[in-house]
């Protein structure tokens, strides 16, 4: 099983990026999927999380300018971040909770990050 991260990147203050991620394997199912980032010198924290059902859960700093969006068929997570500013700049994750068939099994799996950085 492997998520795969794209999109990562740099970008002018005040501009947009995308990040998608994409489990594959022997996946059965995915439960919730969402973004992780860590800066320099901080803790990992949640950006976005959503549900297989469409639940969304965004931190505050991100509200109103980042989108997070999931295709259940293919197991696939985005991100649309807008309006990015400088406290952005960090690795971002995947996270997925995923039912694997064989064996069965359920887990927490992490895609490797993608740095995100922002310039003026």
């Amino acid at each position: 099983v492997q998520l795969q991260a794209f999109g990562g990147g740099l970008v002018q203050a005040g501009g947009s990026l995308r990040l998608s991620c994409t489990a594959s394997g022997n996946i059965l199912s995915a439960d919730d999927m969402g973004w992780y980032r860590q800066a320099p010198g901080n803790q990992r924290e949640l950006v976005a999380q959503i549900s297989r059902g469409g639940h969304r859960i965004y931190a505050d700093s991100v509200k109103g300018r980042f989108t997070i969006s999931r295709d259940n068929a293919k197991n696939t997570v985005a991100l649309q971040m807008n309006s990015l500013k400088f406290e952005d700049i960090a690795v971002y994750y995947c996270n997925a909770m995923l039912t694997i068939r064989t064996p069965l099994q359920y887990g927490d799996y992490w895609g490797q990050g993608t740095l995100v950085t922002v310039s003026s």
